[in-house]
């Protein structure tokens, strides 16, 4: 399995990455691709399309597509995110009616929850579903949505309720649903090749039938959901600190400098070795989150977010020490590094920010 995305990263993705970043360019066609290999509903149930494979698999899949392009796996963990959660908090005329569509990526997923006022205090989501008859009536306005403009279904926390977080609920829109629109694509650091917009809902009718699980349940759904999104994050994050990392052996091999290869100054051994223990450790953390996650274990909470810090920082760090051992080359957009770290760099923030994961564990402790 991880040879088979290997493959397609090196193949399908690697060789393109620089100029989708540079056109902005977001490439559906490579997507279903991504869908008919069994990446676009990994840990969906075979029954209604998907891989049926588990958070410890999808980990390794996540590291190997960000090694050929950080920002499309990335992209490809929220759509994962949407389909699971049909999957998992919808009904079985729900799962039929959106995941096959969607785990074959035909059909692509966004994941509407934050919104301009209210981004890691998620609960303080203002975007109102009022219900008439059998419809949902949705105003508001999310923010920072991936994939908006291009996606076929948005699955909308909205408010049904003002009892905090017990009073949103999860509804998935189709895109073609009038009253429903999009602001301009965010001009960002990276992430270029993923478009990032506003969500406009002006008075948006669509079907109760179209809620996941009971009213009120959404906000529960939302934070499962980002557990995985978390840890898949970190992989990605592992994924280009990795590739950063070989660009950097191999340089350090071919430069000469002060009488030899690069690669004979202890001093830059030092450095390397210490990337690789950085990604190895956080490798390893990441993985025991996801194992944790598959088993339903009690801490798996506080390890996806543990591992989601450590992964996304070590994968920053080294692609960020990557471009100083490649002086200035490194700085030049042809060696890919400049690209891999600004795409990283956004890893720290989204899914929850690093700071967030550092309240969950600390409240954690303080509770126990």
């Amino acid at each position: 399995m991880v040879q088979m995305v290997r493959d397609f990263a090196s193949e399908a993705l690697a060789p393109n990455a620089a100029k989708w970043d540079e056109t902005k360019h977001f490439p559906v066609d490579v997507l279903q691709e991504a869908g008919a290999l069994g990446m676009g509903g990994i840990y969906v149930q075979e029954k209604f399309g998907g891989s049926g494979l588990t958070r410890s698999d999808a980990v390794l899949i996540f590291e190997e597509l960000a090694k050929g392009d950080t920002t499309i796996a990335a992209y490809i963990s929220i759509h994962n995110m949407v389909v699971w959660m049909i999957d998992t908090f919808g009904n079985d005329q729900q799962r039929a009616q959106w995941v096959p569509q969607l785990a074959s990526m035909e059909a692509l997923g966004s994941y509407c929850l934050t919104e301009p006022g209210a981004g890691s205090d998620a609960a303080a989501l203002s975007t109102k579903a009022v219900r008439d008859g059998d419809e949902y009536v949705l105003n508001g306005v999310k923010q920072f949505i991936s994939g908006a403009g291009a996606s076929s279904f948005y699955i909308v926390m909205a408010r049904t309720a003002d009892t905090g977080s017990r009073g949103i609920t999860a509804i998935v829109v189709p895109a073609d649903t009038p009253g429903l629109s999009f602001g301009a694509n965010e001009k960002k650091m990276g992430w270029n090749a993923q478009p990032t917009r506003q969500v406009i809902f002006e008075d948006v009718r669509v079907p109760v039938a179209n809620r996941l699980g009971e009213e009120g349940s959404g906000f529960g759904i939302a934070m499962r959901g980002l557990n995985g999104g978390r840890i898949n994050m970190g992989a990605c994050s592992l994924g280009g600190g990795q590739v950063a990392l070989d660009k950097s052996v191999a340089y350090l091999k071919q430069r000469s400098a002060f009488g030899g290869p690069l690669i004979n100054q202890q001093a830059l051994l030092f450095q390397l070795a210490d990337m690789e223990t950085e990604l190895e450790s956080a490798r390893t953390l990441l993985r025991r989150a996801a194992d944790a996650l598959d088993r339903g274990a009690d801490d798996a909470v506080k390890l996806c977010a543990m591992a989601k810090r450590v992964a996304t920082d070590a994968g920053f760090n080294v692609a960020n020490a990557a471009i100083q051992l490649h002086g200035g080359y490194g700085y030049l957009s042809e060696y890919g590094l400049e690209r891999i770290v600004r795409d990283l760099r956004v890893h720290q923030i989204l899914e929850g920010s690093n700071e967030i994961m550092r309240l969950i564990v600390g409240r954690m402790l303080a509770e126990a």
